[in-house]
């Protein structure tokens, strides 16, 4: 009975890996597309049978697609964009998930639920509204839209810091505030270091929506100088539809620092998720 207990166990692994290897394969799919076609010459993209590995490399493919567009200008703003849209999502949705977790005050489930609430509302229903504001304060084609929101928190990264703030236990709180410590104290110099990992998952989410954002720069922003990555390529594309290898090559280099961020942060990031799951 033994024994075959270990056999179905043992099955059951086999198949577990078996689908896991599939789905590798079909994730890593277009990446590897990707790759290859910006390696390869135009005739060898649509050459049949159609092949991975590129004959010859063509890796002039990268400095043509480079210097097609202003390609620094465009890593420069979206660095500016991104860095400021990290640090003030990150500051203030801390600082809101510090007070619906860790203060108790009079409507405060009530409020808490009204912010979770509006992760209901796509952002195409809120465009129309906010371009009116943005257009009224002169802020069309600036990057105060795309910066200046995420210093007033965002309703996701609240919720996710709040479950990490209330699995925090209250006495340490308690012994700050025996010891006279304000409430801005006891956040800064004792809740936040315990939180690195909730705040890195944070971090880490914003920075993939704010690099990958094409949607707020595309309504906001008209002057090519101003372009974000996303916006850029998207112009690219326009231009050179038809030269594969280089659009290719551009989609590459916007893609890369992603996945070398996921692959240096996947611990933090995996350990955050599931703290926050946990203390929930």
């Amino acid at each position: 009975m033994g024994g075959s207990a270990r056999l179905a166990a043992a099955l059951r692994r086999t198949l577990l890996y078996a689908v896991i290897a599939v789905l590798s394969i079909l994730f890593a799919a277009p990446l590897v597309l990707m790759l290859s076609t910006a390696l390869k010459s135009s005739s060898d993209v649509v050459g049949f049978p159609p092949r991975i590995i590129p004959h010859p490399f063509v890796w002039q493919n990268y400095p043509e697609a480079l210097t097609a567009v202003p390609f620094l200008l465009y890593v420069r703003n979206t660095v500016l964009v991104v860095g400021l849209n990290v640090i003030g999502v990150t500051a203030s949705s801390s600082f809101v998930a510090y007070g619906f977790s860790r203060i108790m005050w009079p409507g405060r489930n009530a409020l808490f639920v009204l912010v979770l609430a509006t992760m209901m509302l796509p952002y195409q229903v809120l465009a129309i509204p906010l371009y009116i504001v943005f257009r009224h304060l002169g802020w069309i084609n600036t990057f105060y839209p795309l910066i200046v929101p995420a210093f007033f928190g965002d309703a996701f990264s609240i919720f996710l810091l709040r479950q990490f703030f209330m699995g925090i236990p209250n006495d340490l709180s308690d012994a700050a505030e025996i010891d006279g410590a304000n409430e801005l104290y006891t956040f800064v110099r004792i809740i936040l270091p315990l939180t690195k990992p909730a705040l890195m998952t944070v971090a880490l989410f914003q920075f993939l929506y704010s690099w990958n954002d094409f949607f707020a720069p595309l309504l906001y922003l008209n002057n090519q100088k101003l372009y974000t990555l996303s916006l850029g390529l998207q112009q690219y594309q326009n231009s050179h539809s038809t030269n594969w290898p280089e659009l290719m090559a551009a989609s590459t280099v916007i893609t890369i620092p992603v996945i070398v961020l996921f692959f240096f942060t996947q611990k933090t990031f995996i350990q955050g998720i599931t703290l926050t799951g946990l203390k929930g």
